[in-house]
């Protein structure tokens, strides 16, 4: 890609001038092009900080060498309230601390230290200890500028779509939803889609079920007969965030990716976590055990990291989390956090108003000193 890019960056630097690039994390080489025509390069971090400062930290101190378990529960000795285990890194990146992993980490090591900062998907109330820990002994500079779909404007579509509707259905019969969507990359095997059905099946709860058409079609024949009056299996793309600001939405199973955990939390839905693949484990270490917003599906292991979930117990965790006293406490505290999201992107007295404000200031000051070195 990188000669595509640049050739586009030499078209417009032409036009006009460039104050600086936002790129992916994982593009390693976009520094190098930034660097090539003159302007400062930021970072962004899909992921939360909570995550970049506890892998950091772990791997800093060796501290998965060693470890005899996948799911021996380890203390985080730059923050020793936290306990991770090798699962939760396992799903990070396979064989955590192989050569491999090595190369990664130090290839991205490469590309972003010399970077003027990251911007982080997170709002700093959200994790404010992470945010001041890195800013404070680690660079480049985290600037926390998120949660952005609480920026979006209301845009009401003039026919509502019949998932909507069914929501609407819902709420005028005073029910309480579970919302159930595990992402577009993790893949569930047919046997574990079977024992969600029948885990969901059984808990009695309402459910909206989000579901690829073509895993829809190994739903044991008749299951959506026999839940129709409280649940319902949507087998296209849908506006995830209409689905959980929808007023009847009262929980969320989750595969915890941060995009989706982010939306959850600034609408004020509590999480049933289900990590599947990359940081999602850790993500729900945070939802779960850091800021109680939610609870998780019944692992074998200590890690956040499920083996394979049977159907009872996911009904009994549906349960909990829909009617049970955890559940309640993690309502709570989501509204809670909720309120601080929506202070966050409050205009000029927001913290990521203020923060992208901070982060455009130095980025022009740096562009004006380097004009009068010039």
């Amino acid at each position: 890609m990188q000669p595509m890019v640049e050739e586009k960056l030499q078209g417009l630097v032409q036009v006009q001038p460039v104050s600086f690039m936002v790129s992916d994390g994982f593009l390693l080489w976009t520094l190098e092009s930034a660097t090539k025509f003159g302007f400062p390069s930021l970072v962004f971090t899909g992921i939360n900080q909570f995550v970049s400062s506890v892998t950091k930290a772990v791997f800093e101190d060796k501290l998965l060498v060693g470890v005899e378990s996948d799911d021996e529960l380890i203390t985080v000795t730059q923050f020793p309230w936290i306990k991770v285990t090798r699962n939760d890194f396992n799903i990070l990146m396979p064989n955590p601390t192989n050569s491999s992993r090595e190369f990664v980490i130090d290839q991205m090591k490469k590309s972003t230290s010399n970077s003027f900062g990251y911007v982080v998907n997170s709002f700093h109330e959200l994790e404010k200890v992470y945010v001041d820990s890195w800013n404070s002994e680690a660079t480049p500079k985290v600037w926390c500028v998120e949660p952005l779909c609480l920026a979006e404007p209301e845009r009401e579509p003039q026919k509502k779509p019949f998932w909507i509707q069914w929501l609407d259905q819902k709420l005028a019969q005073g029910c309480s939803v579970l919302y159930v969507a595990f992402g577009s990359q993790a893949e569930v095997s047919l046997e574990q889609l079977q024992q969600i059905a029948m885990g969901l099946q059984e808990s009695k709860a309402n459910f909206l079920w989000v579901l690829r058409k073509k895993k829809s079609e190994s739903l044991d024949e008749g299951f959506e007969e026999r839940v129709k009056e409280r649940g319902i299996v949507v087998k296209q793309w849908v506006d995830q965030s209409r689905i959980l600001k929808h007023q009847c939405v009262e929980g969320f199973l989750s595969h915890c990716g941060w995009n989706s955990a982010l939306e959850s939390i600034c609408y004020g839905v509590p999480i049933l976590a289900w990590p599947m693949i990359a940081e999602q484990a850790l993500n729900a270490r945070m939802v779960v055990e850091e800021i109680k917003v939610g609870l998780r599906v019944e692992s074998t292991c200590n890690g956040m990291k499920p083996l394979f979930v049977k159907w009872e117990g996911l009904m009994k965790m549906v349960k909990e989390l829909m009617e049970g006293e955890m559940g309640k406490q993690a309502r709570k505290r989501v509204k809670e956090v909720a309120e601080l999201g929506k202070m966050a992107m409050a205009d000029a007295d927001g913290s990521s108003w203020q923060t992208l404000d901070l982060l455009i200031n130095e980025l022009c000051n740096k562009k004006q000193a380097a004009i009068k070195i010039v």
